[in-house]
């Protein structure tokens, strides 16, 4: 009984050893495995800290380098400042040079248009030819009166200009009966035109031009150089570039200028003094400056004129084809406190002529010839014998100073004396 209870106690005890066993092994087994995965858990950190390291090392590199760009930075941005403030200086020093050099304008140049679309273009081409060199001494503008499309389409295709436009839809009264309406809507566009140049656009002066003319080669030189005497003589009224005895056969010295007491119009100068007076008052006795040879052509056979004069005085016009250097010539000859006198020296040497036949006499004399009228019908009746104008306005002939009108016969100047000429520019009688 005791052997049997003996040999069952081994028998659990060789159980329980087995079962210590395997449990040994089994913890044996799950130690080998934590220390498998410690190991690699180890493994895993040492990597994670490399990587970390390597990070680290990145990120100083990374702020090293922001380190720098932002001193780079910095640099750049104190060499842009002192570049930013020598390009101003020198743009300072340069717009101050511009300033100095910049002209201010001589005139407005400005072309009077209404409804020919096909004259304007003429005249533009005309005026651009020679202004394009010198746009900004003498700004060019287009004034149209009323709202003929064919002409503001015309002249807005020019970018070389500017374009300005006169509606007036006011009726018409003239002060007389039988007068042109067309000569009042003239006027009071002109008024408009010269308004606007003046106060609106601010310039000292203005030329005037009519959509039916052609200029000389000297139009703008010519103009410039006889700006002065508009500034220093408040006895002439506006400069014109026109002579309405500038027929080829009638004029010969492109360099020759005269003072009249005749409006010549047909492309003229005015300065703005003398339009603030003209407002108030009128010319009070004011003279016109004008040239022996025309620095405008108006081929306007068709217009408000109605063909007037122009197959007998207009088309024969000879325009100047001679560059004359205004610049360098002298023209205080033409101030009033010298002309007379200088006028009064070339007809006092020119040869008296008297009687009939005087074409025939002054062809057979060398040299200047004076010829005396004694009135309006008397000067009509000599004018028609050499051709020139006849017409007179206000007791003036055309082109007359004094009322001496002069004009050329074969290169030899006539002077056509009227009756108290001679007393005015002081000559004795002949």
């Amino acid at each position: 009984m005791v052997k049997v209870a003996f040999c069952d106690f081994r028998f659990l005890l060789l159980i329980a050893a087995a079962v210590f066993i395997y449990i040994q092994m089994r913890l044996f087994a799950t130690q080998s495995q934590y220390a498998d995965r410690l190991a690699a858990a180890i493994e895993a950190e040492n990597h994670c800290t490399s990587q970390m390291r390597s990070l680290i090392d990145q990120i100083s590199l990374q702020q090293g380098r922001i380190v720098s760009l932002e001193e780079e930075t910095t640099r750049r941005d104190q060499e842009f400042r002192q570049i930013k403030s020598l390009l101003q200086h020198h743009r300072r020093k340069d717009l101050q040079r511009l300033m100095d050099n910049v002209q201010v304008p001589v005139a407005a140049v400005v072309i009077m248009a209404c409804n020919r679309a096909d004259y304007l273009e003429r005249t533009i081409n005309s005026v651009l030819k020679f202004q394009r060199p010198i746009s900004s001494r003498f700004p060019l503008f287009v004034s149209q009166d009323g709202s003929n499309p064919d002409v503001k389409s015309k002249a807005l295709s020019y970018d070389q200009l500017s374009y300005i436009q006169h509606l007036d839809l006011k009726p018409v009264e003239t002060e007389r009966p039988g007068e042109l309406i067309a000569y009042y809507k003239i006027a009071s566009h002109y008024k408009w035109a010269l308004d606007q140049l003046f106060y609106k656009y601010n310039f000292t002066r203005v030329i005037i031009l009519e959509d039916d003319m052609e200029i000389a080669p000297d139009f703008f030189d010519y103009f410039e150089a006889t700006s002065a005497l508009l500034d220093k003589d408040k006895s002439i009224m506006a400069v014109s570039s026109w002579n309405d005895n500038g027929q080829k056969q009638f004029v010969h010295d492109p360099y020759e200028l005269h003072r009249s007491d005749f409006f010549p119009g047909l492309g003229w100068m005015l300065a703005r003094p003398t339009w603030d007076e003209l407002l108030k008052e009128n010319h009070k006795g004011r003279q016109f400056i004008r040239p022996e040879v025309c620095r405008t052509y108006n081929f306007g056979e068709h217009g408000s004129s109605l063909g007037q004069f122009f197959k007998q005085y207009l088309e024969p016009i000879k325009l100047n084809e001679v560059q004359v250097d205004w610049k360098s010539l002298d023209l205080s000859y033409l101030l009033e406190d010298k002309y007379t006198m200088h006028f009064a020296n070339i007809v006092h040497k020119a040869k008296p002529v008297y009687g009939a036949d005087m074409v025939l006499k002054a062809y057979n004399i060398d040299g200047d010839v004076r010829i005396k009228y004694k009135d309006q019908s008397d000067f009509e009746n000599i004018a028609r014998q050499f051709g020139i104008f006849e017409e007179w306005k206000d007791g003036v002939p055309r082109t007359a100073y004094k009322g001496v009108v002069v004009f050329r016969y074969q290169t030899k100047r006539i002077f056509l004396v009227g009756s108290e000429s001679l007393k005015q520019l002081q000559i004795k009688d002949f």
